[in-house]
């Protein structure tokens, strides 16, 4: 019994509850940039995705667990790629840089809208443990999905940022590029593991929460303060 005291004593609370909301708010922005990844897909023409079930906000469709635990840790990952058959779009190249910008687009959206909320919480709901809970998710919505999105804009195979710069390449390059994505991001894996995007990423994404944070009006010393 002495030892589970002292486990319990130790035992802490507001930790354990601060890593759950971080994978929730994790779990929200892969789902929100997957799906927007299909959607976007589908109104272009290519319905493989809906086929497959993946246009879904079910957030267990879309789970990539390393990219989950990146997200969680680092602020930064990634979930499973929605499939795309570029062949159903009537220009390929054009469709599915549009496709792939239609991730990141969303999580600036969601970031701006997260910020949004807590602003409003903040400005007339102020006080009480629920509200400062509340507030506490939000800004980690705000600042996975600020993370998520600048980080797919990477343009390093295969990375959403690479489906649109691509795009301008010649064709012949860009699919001898498609062909090898999978290797890529074995490097890609090292590099984030190894903190060589920590620094930029950083910079973009506390600019990024800057310039929300202005437009919402929502304290930004208060959001580094409760991150």
């Amino acid at each position: 019994m002495g030892s589970i005291g002292a486990f319990l004593s130790h035992f802490d609370l507001t930790r354990i509850i601060g890593l759950v909301m971080s994978a929730a708010a994790a779990l929200l922005c892969i789902t929100v940039h997957e799906l927007s990844h299909g959607l976007a897909a589908y109104q272009l023409g290519d319905s493989t995705a809906k086929d497959m079930g993946r246009l879904t906000l079910n957030p267990i469709k879309h789970i990539d667990p390393l990219g989950l635990l990146l997200m969680v840790t680092a602020r930064v990952g990634w979930a499973k790629p929605v499939p795309v058959d570029m062949r159903n779009f009537r220009s390929p190249k054009r469709d599915m840089a549009i496709t792939a910008l239609a991730g990141p687009l969303s999580n600036f959206l969601l970031s701006a809208a997260a910020l949004g909320l807590a602003s409003l919480l903040w400005h007339f709901l102020m006080g009480g443990t629920v509200t400062a809970y509340v507030l506490i998710f939000l800004i980690q919505v705000a600042v996975l999905s600020m993370g998520l999105g600048l980080f797919n804009l990477i343009p390093v195979s295969p990375l959403d940022g690479s489906k649109i710069f691509f795009s301008f390449l010649p064709d012949q390059w860009y699919y001898t590029i498609l062909r090898y994505e999978r290797y890529v991001m074995v490097a890609v894996i090292a590099l984030v593991w190894l903190g060589i995007f920590d620094r930029p990423l950083s910079f973009l994404i506390y600019g990024g929460l800057r310039l929300f944070c202005g437009l919402t009006q929502f304290p930004f010393d208060l959001l580094l303060y409760l991150l």
